[in-house]
C-alpha cells in the first residue's frame, strides 16, 4: 500500500474534521437528495384551491421568508427552491403530488404541507422513502403523540387536542354551568379537537349537549347551527376551517342568537377571516379564541421588530396581504426550518435535519411568535409549540387576555 506523507495526512484530517462538524465552509457537494452545492429542494402541496383555499397563502408567504433568505445569502452557501403544489384539500390529489415530488422532482423534503387527512394520506409513504414531511401545517395530535413510529413526519402548530384542553379548562373556570353544543368537520381534523374537549372537561363533559357534524364539500353548515340552537345550546365551539366559520358566524346572526358564546379555534381565527364574516352580516358577539403568534392587525404590534422584519419579507409576495394572520404563520415556520437547516450546517442529510427538528429545537427567539413563546422539541416531546394566550373579539379586533398558558404534557 502506497503511504502518505505527514502533509497529506494533515490534510485530510482537516477535511474529516469539517465533515464529522457539519462545518462551517461553503458547501461543494451534494449531501443528500435535494441538496446540491447551490441549492436545497423542498416541496410543499396546499390547497390553493376548494373548500381549504383560505390557507393556500400560507405556503406562499413561507415562499417570501425563502426569498428573503436566498436574498442574504442562503444558508451557508445554498438558497432555497420552494416547490408549492395544488391539491385542493382533497386527499387522493396529495398522494399523487406528494408522489410527483419526491419520485419526480426529487425534492429534498416536504415542508408545511396542509391538511390534516391529506398529510395523513401520505405519511406512510413519506416515513418508508425516509424523506422529511416537516412541520406539517396541522394541528393533528397524531404528529407528535406517534413521532416514535413515524419518525421523518413532526408538525409545528400546537396541537388542536392541547388547544381544546385550553377552552376546556375556561369552560370549568368561568362558565362551569355552560350547554355546550360543537359544530365540527367530519373527519380526523375536527374528531381531534372534539376529543380534546371531551377529555379536557373530563367527568364534566355531559356538558356537551350536542356535536353536529358536516362534509369538508358541504355547500352550507347553517342546518347544523340552527339544530344546536333547537338544542338548547348557549355555548357554541366551532371546530371548523374558515369558509365554514364564516357560515356559522353568519347564521348565528341570522337566527337572532345573540346571547351565545362562541369559541373559534385558532386556525380560522385571523381578522381577516372574522371581518369576512362580519362584512357578510355576523353581529360577533361573545367570540372567544387563542393566540400564539403576533397578530399583524394588533396595534401593539406597530413597533415591534419581528412585526416590522415580517412586512419587510412579505413585501416579497405580490399574493399575500399583510393583515393576514396566517402569513405571519407561514414565515414563522418557515423562520424555524430555516434555524433547523442552519444549525445542520453544510453536511445536511434528511436525518440530521429531522433529528434536529424532533429532538434539538430550542428556540427562543422566532421573531413572530408571541413573547414568551419558545419553539424546542426534546427526545420526549415532538410537540414544537405548546404555549397559546386566550383572546377575545373587541368588535374590531382581537384582544389578548391574560398571559401565556403553557400546554405541554397535557396530551400522552
Amino acid at each position: 500500500m502506497r503511504q502518505i506523507g505527514p502533509r497529506f495526512a494533515a490534510i485530510a484530517a482537516i477535511f474529516v474534521t469539517l465533515a464529522a462538524c457539519g462545518g462551517s465552509a461553503a458547501p461543494t457537494v451534494a449531501t443528500d437528495v435535494g441538496i446540491s452545492s447551490t441549492e436545497i429542494l423542498l416541496g410543499n402541496t396546499n390547497a390553493l384551491s376548494g373548500p381549504a383555499a383560505a390557507y393556500g397563502t400560507i405556503s406562499n408567504a413561507s415562499n417570501a421568508y425563502y426569498t428573503y433568505v436566498n436574498g442574504q445569502g442562503g444558508i451557508n452557501g445554498r438558497k432555497i427552491t420552494y416547490k408549492i403544489l395544488d391539491d385542493g384539500y382533497v386527499p387522493a390529489n396529495t398522494v399523487t403530488l406528494t408522489k410527483q415530488l419526491v419520485e419526480q422532482d426529487k425534492v429534498f423534503a416536504i415542508f408545511g404541507g396542509l391538511g390534516t387527512q391529506d398529510q395523513t394520506s401520505v405519511r406512510d409513504y413519506m416515513n418508508a422513502q425516509k424523506v422529511p414531511q416537516i412541520f406539517v401545517y396541522t394541528g393533528a395530535t397524531t404528529w407528535g403523540l406517534d413521532y416514535s413510529k413515524y419518525s421523518y413526519t413532526i408538525g409545528w402548530i400546537p396541537s388542536y387536542q392541547a388547544e381544546s384542553h385550553l377552552y376546556a379548562q375556561d369552560i370549568l373556570k368561568n362558565h362551569a354551568s355552560a350547554q355546550i353544543g360543537v359544530l365540527y368537520q367530519n373527519d380526523d381534523y375536527g374528531q381531534d379537537y372534539l376529543k380534546g374537549l371531551k377529555d379536557g372537561l373530563g367527568s364534566s363533559a355531559s356538558l356537551i349537549k350536542d356535536s353536529e357534524s358536516y362534509d369538508v364539500t358541504a355547500a352550507s353548515v347553517g342546518s347544523q347551527v340552527a339544530t344546536l340552537k333547537a338544542k338548547g345550546v348557549d355555548t357554541l365551539f366551532l371546530f371548523s376551517t374558515p369558509k365554514f366559520t364564516v357560515q356559522a358566524l353568519v347564521a348565528v346572526s341570522k337566527l337572532n342568537w345573540d346571547s351565545v358564546n362562541i369559541y373559534v379555534n385558532s386556525v380560522s381565527n385571523p381578522k381577516t377571516t372574522i371581518g369576512a364574516a362580519k362584512t357578510a352580516g355576523a353581529a360577533l358577539k361573545n367570540v372567544t379564541s387563542v393566540a400564539y403568534l403576533k397578530d399583524p392587525t394588533d396595534p401593539q404590534w406597530a413597533n415591534d421588530a419581528g412585526m416590522k422584519l415580517y412586512k419587510t419579507i412579505i413585501a416579497n409576495c405580490s399574493t399575500c396581504d399583510a393583515n393576514n394572520g396566517f402569513n405571519i404563520s407561514g414565515v414563522a415556520a418557515a423562520w424555524t426550518l430555516v434555524d433547523v437547516l442552519k444549525k445542520a450546517g453544510s453536511n445536511l442529510t434528511r436525518r440530521n435535519v429531522m433529528d434536529i427538528a424532533a429532538t434539538q429545537l430550542s428556540e427562543t427567539d422566532n421573531p413572530f411568535v408571541l413573547p414568551g413563546v419558545v419553539v424546542k422539541t426534546s427526545s420526549t416531546d415532538h410537540f414544537p409549540i405548546s404555549q397559546m394566550q386566550e383572546e377575545t373579539w373587541n368588535g374590531a379586533g382581537w384582544t389578548l387576555q391574560g398571559t401565556l398558558i403553557d400546554t405541554r404534557g397535557t396530551i400522552k
